[in-house]
């Protein structure tokens, strides 16, 4: 047992240092080594070459987690370092792990899950000036990977293997509740720790029910006593807090949208920047044991509560694809502030913010929180994925979705989407070009499908990773993310003076095209002015036209019928 008297390098140093990569990973391998109630794993691999590590804390040493569901058993996991250069949890986890176990406080009925650093690659990329805002520690990792990519923008899209490798886990384990430790940027005020909850208008209602009225209090609870006192996290509507704070709204490419996906409650502590590493490590530590006695204190309830939110899930009709702020409902909370004021700056000699701290303050702030659904879309009975679309197809399959197969050639009646509009962002982010506003027409088609199609049916714990990653209009789905772009494209098209004969006759065949083409001209002073468009018109309304163009290759069906399906 020496190795529970090990010590972290944070410990060692003079608690402004952070563990390697090397450190952290050694420091897990002796302690898994020292105790039967640890042991720690590998995943997948990273775009840095090295497998995710995940260390699992289980009092009655089983590390199965299929038994572990089994035996009734709550799963906690805690992910450190998806932005290197926010620390805290690496060090905090550390030394949380080492303390359940030398001082046998591991609970009889959470098994605990960490993963030491997630983004290993930024890890191993070590500084001390990328964090231009952040005080301490002396060294500290790069927020991208190797690829460049913010892995916390990257849990639908999937650019890196370290996504794949955390999906694995994620799903391998299916976490109850999910902590992602992160450090903040923002005003400066009197908290050490805030805290951004999964969003409780967009979580299952039953889930929002436990989280609002039962953990969050109990969190707030434990830390003032701790002696940190929580806040949520300052989301400024304005230059400076006094004005109001928003809640924050993790979309599914965060790491606690994706974990509300799975109906996993998730939390995203971030601990001041400005506050002493000390104390953003200590504050992080006492959370980590707060949500450890918590769960242990509510296991039977969490259990259950994710068993009806499930069920729920799947029989769920209508599900909210876009939310928006409702801005006339609002909290009033209790603020620590302390003074903003402006003097002179001694780079511009404009007017520049700063807060006095000398001039601290407590005060009742706005405090705006009620998202309400912009998009809703009600779930077909299944979707129809062609086997083109492998990275689709992969990505359900990792995220728990049942997947079948057709046995044979097979015609499906289908609802086709078809992209009437879309914008697409002017720069890019994280690699992509986001698509946003899409508007969708919708047409019922019978088309031809093969061997090895597959089909989704949604009916599953998984609808909400189903849904919101196939229906193009969501904020996050693979559309937006631009999984589809080839769809955008028309392949065939013609030559105008020969086609100008074949529109010819098509008119002169088609009294109603004529007629719809004269209306058109009629309400659209563009396209009468225009020849070349009056003929594209001709074409996109005839046969030649191809039917393929702008429609979105995941078909809705609508209605049960006998399929041969593997």
């Amino acid at each position: 047992m020496k190795s529970f008297a090990q010590q972290t390098p944070y410990e060692l140093g003079n608690k402004n240092q952070t563990a390697t990569y090397d450190e952290a990973i050694a420091f897990y391998q002796k302690l898994a080594k020292s105790s039967a109630q640890a042991k720690l794993l590998t995943y997948g691999s990273t775009d840095f070459g090295k497998p995710l590590h995940l260390l699992v804390l289980s009092k009655d040493k089983i590390f199965d987690p299929a038994e572990i569901r089994k035996s009734n058993r709550r799963i906690l996991l805690i992910n450190n370092g998806i932005h290197p250069g926010e620390p805290e949890g690496i060090d905090a986890s550390m030394m949380l792990a080492r303390d359940l176990l030398k001082d046998n406080l591991l609970p009889d009925n959470v098994v605990i899950c960490i993963i030491p650093v997630y983004n290993i690659d930024g890890s191993f990329n070590r500084g001390n000036s990328s964090r231009a805002n952040q005080n301490g520690p002396e060294a500290f990792g790069f927020r991208g990977n190797s690829k460049n990519y913010d892995l916390n923008r990257d849990f639908i899209k999937t650019d890196s293997k370290n996504s794949a490798a955390f999906q694995l886990i994620f799903n391998t384990w299916q976490p109850e509740i999910f902590v992602d430790t992160h450090t903040s940027n923002g005003a400066d005020y009197q908290y050490t720790m805030t805290l951004i909850p999964t969003q409780k208008d967009k979580l299952n209602t039953i889930l929002a029910g436990y989280l609002t009225q039962t953990m969050v209090p109990s969190l707030y609870t434990e830390m003032q006593q701790k002696g940190f006192e929580l806040i949520p996290y300052i989301n400024s509507i304005e230059e400076t807090p006094e004005a109001g704070i928003t809640g924050f709204l993790e979309t599914p490419r965060y790491s606690t949208g994706y974990a509300a996906l799975h109906n996993t409650i998730g939390f995203m502590p971030e601990t001041h920047m400005l506050k002493p590493y000390d104390k953003r490590v200590e504050s992080t530590y006492l959370l980590l044991k707060s949500y450890i006695g918590i769960v242990k204190r509510d296991a039977k309830l969490i259990g259950e509560n994710k068993r009806k939110a499930d069920e729920a899930v799947s029989k769920q009709k209508d599900f909210p694809l876009t939310w928006k702020l409702n801005e006339k409902v609002w909290d009033t909370i209790t603020f620590k502030g302390f003074t903003a004021k402006h003097k002179p700056s001694a780079v511009s000699g404009a007017d520049r913010l700063y807060y006095d701290r000398n001039e601290p303050y407590t005060k009742e702030i706005k405090y705006w929180n009620k998202f309400e659904p912009a998009t809703v879309v009600q779930k077909p009975l299944a979707y129809v994925i062609p086997k083109a679309w492998e990275k689709v197809i992969t990505l359900l399959k990792l995220n728990g979705v049942k997947v079948q197969q057709l046995t044979a050639d097979t015609q499906l009646t289908v609802d086709s989407y078809y992209i009437t509009d879309y914008k697409t962002a002017s720069r890019p982010f994280e690699g992509h070009y986001l698509h946003n506003s899409v508007e969708l027409s919708t047409k019922q088609q019978q088309l031809q499908y093969y061997a090895g199609d597959y089909l989704v049916y949604v009916n599953q714990a998984q609808n909400r990773y189903i849904v919101e990653t196939l229906e193009p209009q969501a904020t996050d789905s693979f559309f937006t993310w631009n999984f589809f772009d080839s769809i955008l494209d028309q392949k065939e098209h013609y030559s105008a003076y020969v086609f100008e004969d074949t529109a010819t006759s098509l008119l002169e065949q088609d009294p109603a095209l004529r007629k719809l083409l004269e209306e058109e001209k009629a309400k659209n002073p563009a396209l009468s002015k225009s020849p070349a468009a009056q003929l594209d018109f001709v074409y996109k309304y005839s046969k030649y036209y191809e039917n393929t163009h702008l429609r979105y290759p995941i078909a809705r069906l609508q209605h049960d019928i006998k399929i041969n399906l593997k």
